[in-house]
């Protein structure tokens, strides 16, 4: 069975056991896994979706799991906080979704999405309609706030790194000041990024709308960590001082000197 028809047997097991399952209302597909996004699936791409219970039953029927597809075949599951959780099956397929009444959903954001499955109140379609509204509201950036946190996290990423927390400040490094510096750019060239972007998390496809940057940013995170810092610190000012008022100068100078740089 080829990955493509393996993948939408997947969504039709999904579908068939949520339709049939007591105490469940609706499925979604979101992202890649849905029809909206379909063009955009490949050879990794998982299954991401909401599995809505009937209002209130969330908690009660969150233990049970056997109602997930081609349960021989399943490897593994894990939860992710209270709502949250992973499936791996036997050719390495991902499950990831939410398991939960729409009320637990409250403050979710969905992009891409197919409604699956519904109730006759079109309770699914309408969580859905809310989380799209979330996400686009939430889809705002604020470039000069992040450019000066990427040069906080770097600041004390590099302090602990001396210090000798290695781990702690490899993740002020490279988790927290890169995930600034993609919302910085992307904040800052708000006009270069494409339809590919994802609304939700903007590191995902950050390389199809600016790839020279995020070749550059990528190879720095292969550096050992100082020099790893340092480069991040390089590219923040490369790509965005040139021509704006906001870039912080004066606390990058002050940053520079105090770490030797």
């Amino acid at each position: 069975m080829s990955a493509s028809a393996r993948f939408d047997e997947l969504s039709v097991g999904l579908a068939t056991a949520v339709r049939e399952r007591d105490g469940f209302v609706g499925l979604v597909l979101l992202g890649s896994a849905s029809e909206e996004a379909r063009e955009r699936r490949d050879e990794w791409s998982d299954h991401d979706f909401f599995a809505v219970t009937e209002a209130g039953r969330g908690r009660e029927i969150r233990p049970d799991l056997s109602w997930l597809p081609d349960q021989d075949r399943l490897v593994l599951t894990a939860r992710e906080g209270e709502i949250g959780f992973v499936a791996v099956y036997d050719d390495a397929h991902v499950f990831e979704f939410a398991f939960s009444d729409a009320a637990e959903l409250a403050d979710a954001r969905a992009g891409a999405a197919t409604v699956v499955v519904d109730d006759p109140a079109g309770t699914t379609a309408t969580l859905i309609a809310e989380s799209r509204a979330r996400a686009i509201e939430g889809d705002r950036f604020d470039p000069a706030n992040d450019t000066r946190l990427v040069l906080v996290k770097l600041l004390i990423g590099v302090g602990r790194v001396r210090r000798g927390e290695l781990l702690n400040g490899n993740a002020f490094i490279r988790q927290w000041a890169v995930q600034l510096l993609v919302r910085a750019i992307r904040g800052r060239f708000a006009d270069a990024s494409t339809a590919a972007r994802d609304a939700i998390d903007p590191m995902r496809r950050f390389e199809q709308d600016f790839p020279r940057w995020g070749a550059d940013i990528a190879a720095s995170l292969d550096l050992p960590v100082e020099e790893s810092a340092y480069e991040l610190f390089r590219l923040t000012r490369r790509i965005l001082e040139p021509g704006w008022d906001e870039f912080p100068t004066r606390a990058a100078d002050a940053i520079a000197a105090r770490l030797g740089w």
